[in-house]
């Protein structure tokens, strides 16, 4: 699986559960989400418009991404907004197609337009990393069976203060989901959660 066919099963609408540590204050917060991901074509005008942004060839991109998101948090009392969207597109390396730059018209941790680095593991994970000016974050997506996506993800500021989250992203289907969606092997995805919670020194 290369980057453009992760976001081509990530096509549609998605229900998140998000738990969000805030390690230097050793508190947790929770909050839920409804996304939706579509699909952009490699001659779709806004992956064209993204690129130039990032005075990158429009040609060299393989497709992208619109995603909108609206949700909340359990610690927001100032009625912030956390609704958006963004733009996604995808120039992969020449020599492979499963790493490259992901171009961003808003960043993860900073809402400005970002050009972050993309990698497909082992396991068929999307992996992003991104280098922002006062901070990086590391985001890594995968599936635990067709309509079930997970997200972990950690950002780092500048002087050691960082926060992780942990979310669960389930597709909304307006039918029964399909016999055809097989769960991925429970130990695989107890390996996730372990590792996800090691990182945190739990």
């Amino acid at each position: 699986m290369d980057a453009m066919e992760f976001f081509q099963r990530s096509a549609g609408r998605w229900r998140s559960q998000r738990a969000t540590h805030h390690l230097p204050f050793r508190r947790a917060e929770i909050g839920d989400s409804e996304i939706i991901v579509e699909t952009l074509e490699a001659d779709d005008p806004k992956v064209a418009e993204i690129c130039q942004l990032h005075q990158i060839d429009p040609s060299k991109a393989v497709g992208g991404a619109f995603v909108q998101w609206q949700g909340s948090m359990a610690w927001d009392k100032e009625n912030e907004n956390h609704s958006g969207s963004t733009v996604f597109a995808i120039v992969p390396d020449p020599d492979n197609p499963k790493r490259g730059q992901m171009l961003r018209e808003r960043g993860y941790a900073e809402i400005v337009p970002v050009a972050g680095r993309y990698l497909i593991d082992e396991e068929g994970g999307l992996v992003l990393i991104t280098e922002y000016e006062t901070m990086s974050s590391v985001e890594r997506f995968w599936f635990a069976n067709p309509n079930l996506r997970m997200r972990t993800s950690t950002v780092k500021r500048f002087g050691g203060f960082s926060t992780a989250s942990f979310c669960t992203e389930s597709r909304i289907l307006s039918e029964p989901e399909s016999s055809k969606s097989v769960d991925l092997p429970a130990k695989q995805n107890k390996a996730d959660a372990k590792s996800f919670y090691s990182v945190l020194g739990w």
